[in-house]
């Protein structure tokens, strides 16, 4: 057990890690995931290729990071279209020599109802929630000859009881993905873990959410507080370094404990009631 190399890890969890981050510019002032990611992970001593459709906001990440003394390059995708996920994968690896961790973090989404949006919307939502996700994972994955780990982002909204959204609908899939992915590359020495996003404060939540709700959403969880994209960033960061090298096929909920629910009464309660 003492010869383990986890047993003497160093302190940067992504040191030499050659990362693609979908999703991963700076839109609106909070943030999202892929920022998020995107910073921690350079900051783990990652070399990390920012993906997004959005020039300004991708290079305003790769400015934050630079700016902390990071390493990254941006890379301007639209994720919906195969030969851009080819071409974003082969530019990374041109760039840094080969890939070996992914984190798919662009998504999109609103609160329509699953009988609520036209045929070309469900497949817009479906694409840019599920079928960028298989897209950059199918590409990335032949880059990643010495092995290598993705981390798939999904939502709580898989779990919610109803009314459904085509966007929860998505979700699920990337969830089911994960598993099936971590079983197909396991054998090439590649792992496939997924974070499912509770309630949290990011650029996406400002959108759709009016500030006063944000306390009323806090309090519906377990915790009672509300998460941010640095969150789910951590929970990433164990997935795809060597520290969770047994782990793959595995969706992990960071939601601050779920949903809330009144417990049993304590007994000063009761004593209280019966006064």
């Amino acid at each position: 057990m003492t010869g383990d190399p986890l047993a003497s890890a160093g302190p940067l969890w992504m040191a030499s890690r050659r990362v693609i981050v979908s999703g991963g510019g700076l839109s609106g002032s909070a943030g999202g995931v892929g920022y998020a990611v995107s910073r921690l992970f350079a900051a783990q001593g990652a070399r990390v290729a920012v993906l997004d459709r959005d020039p300004a906001a991708g290079k305003r990440t790769v400015a934050d990071i630079e700016a902390d003394g990071g390493e990254a390059i941006f890379i301007q995708a639209d994720l919906t279209r195969d030969e851009d996920c080819e071409h974003a994968v082969a530019a990374t690896a041109e760039e840094f020599g080969g890939v070996d961790t992914l984190v798919n973090s662009a998504a999109s989404g609103d609160r329509a109802g699953v009988f609520d949006v036209t045929p070309e919307r469900w497949d817009e939502l479906i694409a840019l929630n599920l079928k960028t996700t298989w897209m950059m994972t199918r590409h990335a994955a032949e880059a990643m000859t010495g092995g290598g780990a993705v981390v798939n982002i999904s939502s709580a909204a898989v779990t919610a009881a109803g009314p459904g959204t085509v966007y929860g609908i998505g979700k699920a899939g990337v969830e089911h993905f994960t598993q099936g992915a971590a079983s197909t590359l396991g054998p090439r020495g590649i792992r496939v873990n997924c974070v499912r996003v509770g309630a949290i404060w990011s650029s996406m939540a400002a959108r759709d959410l009016p500030q006063e709700m944000r306390e009323v959403r806090a309090k519906g969880v377990a915790l009672q507080t509300e998460g941010t994209g640095w969150d789910i960033a951590y929970a990433a960061l164990f997935l795809a370094s060597d520290r969770a090298r047994w782990v793959s096929g595995a969706v992990l909920p960071v939601d601050g404990g779920g949903p809330h629910r009144a417990g049993f009464p304590s007994r000063s309660a009761d004593a209280a009631r019966n006064r």
